[in-house]
């Protein structure tokens, strides 16, 4: 009974939003500030609380060589403060802060030219020495501290392939302190206890990949998919390039993606769009406008060979499978996460009943389509766990057997009417808070190039036929287009 109110509920909420969505639409109030910002407003005052998402439109893809990770680095970074948050004395620790950046130079210097070793040591040591002094000015999480204490909640943010977000929730008589701080924190970064949160992310490689076979088994999948474009390279960077990337760099960097028409600002909940403006005007026009930063210009060239990564591991065996597809606003788009959809999403998908329910073979199978990112053409990609006793390869041949059913034999209408339901329902959902709002305005405001194709979403997903999922399996599920990873488990100590 439990369970079936939960369903009830669920139904009568989507069925409720999905009634009244369609009305956001004329409610959306846009701008752009002088300074080329644009911002997106959303009166929807159903309890006194708002949510913001600031949208950088600038992810991994957007690293120079030796300079991965510096996108994630500078998320850390933008949460350190300014010139009047997070500091005791800002006068003497931009002077210590100077004086730290020219040692770390001068000593990666001399360990790039190979200098003697106490050269070295002793230019290390000198490093050490004024970055203590530089971070003994820093007030750690002032920032963080500031929004707590006025009731904000939910403060984080992340960086993808091709974006990096901001966010938190506020009670709405707080709009003019989000307005201060947001604006602050990108008009007057201080980019304070760097190398201290370097060794952060460091660390947070080590845990999410280094030691972990599944996201090791990710960063080789991704690299062998993509030869030439850099979604190819991990997100959180590359060892090497984080433990060596300088303060200056990270200037530079913020330098060339963080002007104001790179960002996009979306506030959703219980404000007055013209408060909004007049707030934004007062205060985000004081981040400068910036240069339009470079494209990234290289295409991943048509894959004409399969090409298979093997982890030996004493791990659990895991299944990656990758077909190269389209970017987001591609017309097959839809079509192909029909086709994700039909294949590999929930318990009534091919591949489940298949590999779990008939065979016994898997404990899991999923299928995403736009991985890794969305702005360029991505990838549809099956991942399987196979039970204890099965090795990864086992489920492979089964996985392309019904792969080659939908494009011998096509999909049901019924298949299709089940995806289209599952995917109004979800978008549906993705609309029921201020979170979820904002995120996909700001997503189609910047993917797609205007906000206006969120609200056309589900007339494409009710376009979409039985004809077209065959056609686009044909088209991209070959086997010369297919990138395969997978965990071989061994003996400890063994290959």
């Amino acid at each position: 009974m439990k369970n079936f109110w939960k369903v009830a509920i669920s139904f009568f909420i989507v069925v409720l939003i999905g009634a009244s969505y369609t009305e956001y639409e004329s409610r959306v109030v846009e701008f752009t500030l002088s300074n080329g910002l644009k911002m997106l407003v959303l009166d929807r005052g159903e309890a006194p609380v708002f949510t913001f998402r600031t949208y950088a439109d600038v992810g991994g893809v957007d690293e120079a060589m030796g300079e991965t990770g510096l996108a994630h680095l500078f998320e850390h970074m933008a949460f350190k403060g300014t010139s009047t948050i997070g500091t005791r004395n800002y006068r003497e620790e931009k002077k210590a802060i100077r004086a730290m950046e020219e040692a770390y130079q001068a000593y990666r210097d001399a360990v790039q030219r190979k200098a003697d070793p106490d050269t070295v040591q002793h230019l290390q040591e000198e490093f050490l020495k004024l970055r203590a002094k530089a971070d003994s000015y820093a007030v750690t999480n002032e920032f963080d501290r500031i929004i707590e204490e006025n009731g904000g909640v939910s403060l984080n943010a992340f960086t993808t392939s091709e974006s990096t977000q901001y966010f938190y929730a506020l009670p709405s008589n707080r709009l003019e302190l989000w307005a201060v701080l947001e604006s602050e924190r990108f008009a007057d970064p201080v980019l304070r206890e760097f190398y201290r949160e370097r060794d952060v992310v460091l660390e947070e490689r080590r845990l999410r990949t280094e030691s972990s076979p599944f996201g090791r088994l990710a960063e080789e999948f991704d690299a062998a998919a993509f030869k030439a474009h850099p979604y190819g390279r991990p997100v959180i960077g590359h060892r090497a390039d984080i433990s060596t990337v300088s303060l200056t760099q990270a200037q530079a960097f913020f330098k060339k993606y963080y002007g104001a028409k790179n960002l996009v600002i979306v506030v959703v909940g219980d404000v007055d769009p013209d408060e909004v403006k007049r707030l934004a005007e007062k205060y985000f026009t004081r981040i400068p406008p910036g240069e339009d930063p470079p494209p990234v210009v290289t295409q991943e060239p048509p894959q004409n060979a399969e090409r298979r990564v093997i982890l030996f591991d004493v791990a659990q065996p895991q299944l990656f499978i990758g077909y190269h597809t389209v970017e987001f606003v591609h017309p097959d788009r839809p079509a192909i996460q029909a086709l994700a959809s039909i294949l590999g999403s929930g318990r009534t998908s091919r591949l489940y009943q298949r590999l779990v329910k008939q065979e016994k073979i898997a404990t899991g199978v999923s299928v995403f389509s736009g991985t890794p990112g969305n702005k360029y053409p991505g990838l549809l990609e099956i991942s399987a766990t196979p039970v204890k006793g099965k090795t990864a390869e086992a489920l492979e041949p089964l996985i392309y057997l019904e792969i080659q059913k939908i494009q011998d034999e096509g999909v049901t209408p019924e298949e299709v009417k089940r995806f289209q339901t599952r995917a109004k329902a979800s978008f549906i959902r993705g609309l029921s808070s201020n979170f979820g709002l904002s995120g996909q305005l700001a997503f189609f405001e910047v993917i797609t190039g205007s906000w206006h194709n969120l609200f056309r979403e589900p007339e494409k997903i009710m376009q979409v036929t039985p004809a077209d999922v065959q056609r686009v399996a044909r088209q991209y599920l070959k086997e010369s287009n297919r990138t395969v990873a997978f965990i071989r488990t061994v003996p400890k100590g063994g290959k």
